[in-house]
């Protein structure tokens, strides 16, 4: 894992993300990609006939020039090599297209000041579609602790698997690692499997088991967090579609709501 993409985008989340993938491009001692996505307004109404969606487009890319000519002299003075990539298209979409020769995303949970632009969607999209594992950070993250606590939430699903995968060189790096078994009955794979598989690659893991019988599992969660004080979190997303969890309500659509702290996803 030497390779992060971070959103670049004037937006109410761009500094959390900015400041949280320097921080772990400098612990992955690796290049950070900057990829500064124009978004392009869909046309409504009069827009077209008026001109006004022309102007919309010439403003979002005004506003984007002046975003990087902003951000490229703080980067040069930061200790991490970068390269800034202009694109124009949906969010999603663009990180998707770049994700390629890249190993991990950095970009906002849902943002918690604003509607727009939507970063929940973004996220869980980027997160099923771009093959990589995603860094979501809350919108009021000014910093990533690689050498912290980091805590798995582990579930034993295929998706907590890839998550463990994804996270290893990151848990290698971890003060303390706790891996959090929810039970809610459907326990696939054990925890203690979990711990062995990080165990050789150099990861000693403690083992934390909660009965989610008495409450949610994104609760019990949230709760553990706040209580071990835990600088990020791994785990599976998206173990049913975005629709069914917006239906029934999911895990991974309540922390990319609420998560406190920033929170590894990968699918």
């Amino acid at each position: 894992m030497k390779n992060v993409l971070v959103l670049m985008h004037d937006d109410a989340g761009q500094e959390a993300r900015l400041q949280c993938a320097l921080d772990l491009t400098r612990a992955l001692d690796g290049h950070l990609t900057c990829l500064d996505v124009t978004t392009l307004p869909i046309p409504a109404g009069d827009d077209i006939m008026l001109g006004g969606h022309g102007m919309l487009v010439a403003e979002e890319r005004e506003r984007e020039r002046e975003n990087r000519a902003r951000i490229e002299p703080r980067l040069a003075d930061e200790e991490a090599p970068y390269s800034w990539v202009d694109v124009a298209g949906d969010l999603a979409a663009a990180l998707c297209d770049a994700a390629g020769m890249n190993d991990i995303i950095v970009v906002n949970r849902q943002l918690d000041s604003t509607p727009y632009p939507d970063m929940f969607g973004t996220a869980a999209d980027t997160v099923l579609k771009s093959g990589r594992p995603v860094l979501a950070v809350p919108e009021s993250a000014r910093r990533f602790d690689a050498f912290g606590h980091a805590m798995v939430a582990w579930d034993g699903s295929r998706e907590a698997e890839a998550a463990l995968r994804a996270a290893v060189p990151l848990l290698q790096m971890a003060e303390r690692v706790t891996i959090l078994e929810v039970d809610d009955g459907s326990i696939r794979t054990a925890a203690f499997e979990a711990a062995e598989y990080l165990s050789r690659h150099g990861v000693k893991a403690v083992i934390c088991r909660k009965s989610a019988t008495s409450d949610l599992p994104s609760t019990v969660i949230l709760d553990e967090i706040d209580r071990a004080k835990a600088s990020y979190l791994v785990m599976g997303g998206f173990g049913h579609s975005r629709w069914v969890q917006a239906m029934l309500g999911g895990v991974s659509r309540r922390m990319l709501r609420e998560c406190p702290v920033p929170l590894l996803l990968a699918h």
